[in-house]
């Protein structure tokens, strides 16, 4: 079976801070449309050029061995996961949200330093694909890293919904303004140093959760998701179909080297 991707060449048309630890580069290119046909808030790999190579020299699937053949080192692009928050085919315009950390991360310096008409690759699966699933009542928590999907995620909870967002950022300066038609009770913790230990699995054990017609999803650090999940389904009993969690990344170890271990803790049942 082959497998239906999307694979678009981009270029940096504009770019916002929108706090000081969080950039929005807005991407166009020819490609943008066949965007359209996902669902934002999904994850997707962007491809970072290395250093003086200005073209995005994308892996291919062999649908006969299943793997990926990737180019060669001189030009092969730096893989990292992230979500894309918006799209306006109007504009022809996709855009993506980066936790600005300087130069700690190909893809935080990348964002810091990007420029109008740089060129940065995305790499996703073509069709839609549900984020969450209908439920009375939410609970949302998550690191910076977690913003884009839950931002996502609140903009189309219907108005009936109730929720409780718990948020993680650096300080004061960097709460957004996240828009939703639902009852939604933000919690806003400030950490400038999440390397170091999270505050979210503390407060999870201190608030008041919902008990039926309910969904969590929560994203953030490896031990901090851990540590929240075994919570919620060993002492409260939430079954598996009421949670999504999910490591964005692990404390001390790069993405790439991270993620066979933050998948399998995701696929655990308890």
């Amino acid at each position: 079976m082959k497998f239906k991707s999307i694979q678009a060449a981009l270029q940096v048309s504009r770019k916002k801070w929108i706090t000081p630890h969080y950039i929005r580069i807005f991407l166009t290119g020819e490609d943008v449309y066949r965007i359209a046909n996902t669902t934002v808030g999904v994850n997707n790999k962007i491809l970072i050029p290395p250093k003086g190579v200005d073209k995005i020299y994308f892996p291919e699937f062999n649908d006969q061995t299943m793997e990926w053949v990737h180019p060669p080192e001189a030009v092969r692009p730096i893989v990292r996961t992230y979500t894309h928050r918006g799209i306006n085919l109007e504009t022809n315009e996709i855009w993506i949200d980066f936790v600005a950390h300087g130069e700690e991360g190909p893809a935080s310096a990348w964002a810091t330093h990007a420029a109008v008409g740089d060129v940065l690759g995305v790499l996703m699966r073509d069709g839609k694909s549900e984020l969450f699933p209908l439920r009375e009542k939410y609970l949302l928590v998550g690191d910076a890293t977690a913003l884009p999907v839950l931002g996502a995620i609140l903009e189309h909870l219907p108005a009936t919904a109730k929720a409780i967002c718990i948020l993680e950022v650096h300080d004061k300066q960097d709460e957004q303004i996240l828009k939703t038609d639902a009852d939604v009770e933000f919690i806003w913790l400030h950490n400038d140093a999440p390397q170091k230990g999270s505050l979210l699995s503390k407060l999870i054990a201190r608030i008041q959760l919902p008990e039926k017609s309910r969904f969590a999803y929560i994203a953030a650090e490896y031990d901090t998701v851990k540590s929240i999940r075994s919570y919620l389904r060993q002492e409260k009993n939430w079954q598996r179909d009421e949670l999504y969690a999910y490591a964005y990344w692990k404390a001390g170890v790069a993405e790439d080297k991270s993620s066979a271990e933050r998948h399998a803790e995701k696929e655990k049942t308890t």
